[in-house]
């Protein structure tokens, strides 16, 4: 029986594993603070904070988005070409000034 296009190298491929296929999950890298309880009682006493990935055609864009966790509504966020520790410091800024 003739192999059928790109059966071998599907073969092979799926022999092969990706990076981080058996990778195990390291220790967290802050403490958890709110112990995975993700409500308020009020108004801005707890903010979530998220970073997004976004593909574009020019390359990667990444948001971070401050969330209240009362009123569900983004707070404040920042965007930028790279995912460094100013992406994350930035967010915030409009809603402290």
């Amino acid at each position: 029986m003739a192999d059928l296009p790109g059966q071998r190298l599907m073969e092979r491929l799926r022999q092969t594993k990706g990076p981080g296929k058996n990778a195990k999950a390291g220790p967290p890298v802050h403490d958890d603070r709110v112990h995975r309880n993700f409500t308020a009682d009020g108004p801005n006493r707890l903010w979530l904070t998220d970073i997004t990935e976004y593909p574009t055609g020019e390359g990667k864009l990444y948001m971070c988005a401050v969330k209240d966790a009362f009123s569900g509504c983004i707070v404040g966020y920042s965007i930028d070409a790279r995912m460094q520790s100013r992406l994350a410091m930035a967010a915030p800024v409009p809603i402290l000034t």
